[in-house]
């Protein structure tokens, strides 16, 4: 992640590819997304995200790409 707060390269390009999933989970799309708009902004992750971002990081059947995406979410979530 960049140090500016914002979701990186790696993890958008990650966030791009869970998006484009046909077997994404719901909540997956939903940190992929959310770690997509958070690219180049200021903008942070809401409460509702951060929860589903947290299912993802406990969920085993999880993607690399999801896992990262979603951790790139919770790192950015409103304190």
């Amino acid at each position: 992640m960049a140090k500016s707060g914002s979701t990186g390269s790696k993890v958008a390009s990650s966030a791009a590819k869970v998006l484009a999933s046909k077997t994404a989970s719901k909540a997956e799309k939903a940190v992929a997304a959310s770690a997509l708009t958070q690219k180049g902004s200021t903008e942070r992750t809401s409460a509702k995200v951060a929860s589903a971002a947290a299912k993802v990081m406990k969920d085993k059947g999880a993607s690399k790409e999801a896992r990262s995406a979603a951790a790139s979410a919770l790192t950015q979530k409103k304190k």
